[in-house]
């Protein structure tokens, strides 16, 4: 008989298979509203992406099956494309269609937000100062507490009385920027959402996800390619076909 594997025996290194059948039956250390994760023993952690999709300000909560594998493709090339530039993510390998080993650094409560263009909570927030859809003449970087049911805006000196490298997170977004926006072309980022963690040293470390599930994308012909389809109210079946165009735009 087949002996059962222990978490002691699992680590980061382990086969994809054995990871798998390790985290059959098992508890997730972490379970949010979009991921599972379990804590490997080597600072590493499984993480299972669940395939949902989330607006609070159009008021809609749902799961879309296929989005999963489609995020985790994504997220996948565009890890390659940063790492290939200097931005060290998170991200190790693809386990399977849904689940992938990272390193693990605990979550901040605030993400760091760049609008490439005047949308969502830039109208909601400020609203008259700009055009909807407004190119703006540079990269505005703003950084949300992460709380519910809203994100809310924070100052940058609230963060630097926490110690943390506000100037450092700035430099990275705007890196993520440009190495997002050329891989992509001629596919437009309008804007996206990322979140750093820091490892024992105090670097920063991009450990969220990278995909159509944080960011705003506008195909050459003005169609998006994101989660604004879902905000408006697309079926599923439309969501999921507009995901797959993206790729036929991707290197």
């Amino acid at each position: 008989m087949e002996r059962p594997v222990t978490a002691a025996k699992v680590t980061g290194e382990s086969p994809d298979g054995e990871l798998l059948s390790w985290r059959e039956g098992r508890t997730p250390d972490i379970e949010g509203r979009s991921k599972r994760l379990w804590l490997l023993p080597d600072g590493r952690c499984l993480v299972e992406i669940i395939p949902s999709l989330r607006s609070f300000t159009y008021d809609r909560d749902e799961l879309v099956t296929d989005t999963g594998p489609l995020r985790l493709d994504f997220y996948e090339r565009a890890a390659a494309q940063l790492t290939r530039h200097g931005i060290r993510t998170a991200f190790c390998r693809r386990v399977s269609a849904t689940c992938y080993l990272a390193e693990y650094h605990p979550a901040p409560p605030f993400e760091v937000v760049v609008k490439n263009r005047a949308v969502g909570s830039t109208l909601v927030k400020y609203p008259g100062l700009f055009r909807e859809n407004q190119p703006l003449p540079t990269p505005v970087v703003k950084f949300d507490y992460r709380v519910d049911p809203e994100d809310q805006p924070i100052g940058e000196d609230y963060l630097r009385a926490l110690d943390l490298p506000v100037t450092e997170l700035r430099r990275l977004a705007l890196a993520v920027n440009t190495t997002l926006q050329q891989w992509l072309q001629p596919v437009e980022l309008w804007d996206f959402c990322l979140i750093f963690g820091l490892t024992g040293e105090g670097d920063p470390v991009l450990i969220s996800e990278v995909s159509q599930d944080c960011m705003r994308l506008r195909h050459p012909d003005g169609s998006p390619l994101d989660k604004d389809l879902f905000r408006k109210g697309a079926p599923h079946t439309e969501i999921t076909a507009a995901w797959r165009r993206l790729f036929d735009e991707l290197d």
